[in-house]
């Protein structure tokens, strides 16, 4: 059987070099090698495609008919690594590359936005995929690297995970203009005969929000369930209910029909910054992490 011998890079490299300078000797010199090397890498190459590449006149060399047709081909291949070479140092360096992030829906219209916006604007080359759904499918698909990086609430551990955990101050929402807004910080028992939107049934904000109205003798008035603390902003700004939300939402309803207060209870949100820890974190995804959790300090509670 016979096999081709393999056309080496070196080879188009030598043919490239010689269509621009026209001279072995030229040739040679911007290749930093010998004439002889050139010379064998062109006929090395003549061989192994099975014509000649070019034809004397002095100590000029004319490209054949063959070897025009084929050069253009050649340069693409140069630019095609030229442009690797340009995305490894973006991917090194952090400013190119895919981040795929799934978040709580509630974030995907709100806080998130802005956060990608910022990231974005020093890495023009990057792109970025976002998927919002609820906290077991966003764990999942983490785990399976799917996705990057995961933001979600109500994470205790995985084995397949690192994870950065951010309490986030909660606030008590209400319509403009409620009697609320007279007050300066709102107590749990202020809430009585309100009528409140909370967490789903069974979460851990649901239980510590009903725990803290239950010892204030204040029964959780069980008027609408939500996954997401935007949707009771969005129900309190039509006047519906009150909420006790985190701040990082009720934050993007100010002026939009909602007011909000410092709740004295201690409940906070405690939300999680999620990624694989069976494989190496890329630079672009530890750069938005920290940049994410960096938007998040004026709404969260000191460390300690």
């Amino acid at each position: 059987m016979i096999v081709d011998e393999p056309i080496r890079i070196r080879q188009l490299q030598a043919l490239n070099i010689l269509a621009e300078s026209g001279t072995m000797s030229l040739t040679a010199k911007a290749m930093n090698i010998s004439q002889p090397a050139v010379s064998r890498l062109l006929a090395d190459l003549s061989k192994e495609l099975g014509y000649p590449l070019f034809s004397r006149s002095g100590r000029r060399l004319t490209l054949t008919r063959e070897a025009q047709y084929l050069l253009p081909e050649i340069q693409r291949i140069f630019g095609a690594m030229g442009q690797i070479r340009n995305l490894r140092q973006n991917i090194q360096s952090g400013t190119s590359g895919h981040l795929k992030i799934a978040c709580l829906p509630g974030f995907s219209t709100s806080h998130l936005p802005g956060v990608v916006a910022d990231f974005l604007s020093a890495r023009p080359e990057t792109t970025v995929t976002i998927e919002p759904d609820r906290p077991e499918r966003i764990l999942d698909w983490v785990i399976g690297e799917q996705y990057d990086c995961g933001i979600t609430d109500g994470f205790r551990s995985h084995h397949a995970l690192d994870s950065k955990t951010i309490p986030i101050r909660c606030v008590c929402v209400f319509p403009e203009g409620h009697r609320l807004a007279s007050k300066s910080i709102i107590h749990p028992e202020d809430l009585a005969g309100e009528r409140i939107a909370h967490d789903r049934f069974g979460s851990e904000f649901y239980l510590r929000l009903r725990d803290i109205l239950d010892a204030a003798g204040i029964a959780m008035d069980n008027f609408i369930e939500t996954r997401q603390f935007t949707c009771a902003c969005e129900l309190a700004a039509k006047g519906v209910c009150v909420s006790v939300v985190s701040e990082l939402d009720a934050k993007q309803y100010a002026g939009r029909g909602v007011g909000f207060r410092p709740f004295s209870a201690n409940i906070t949100h405690q939300l999680s910054l999620v990624w694989p820890n069976h494989k190496s974190t890329s630079i672009l995804t530890l750069e938005f992490l920290g940049l994410f959790e960096k938007s998040l300090q004026p709404f969260a509670l000191p460390e300690g």
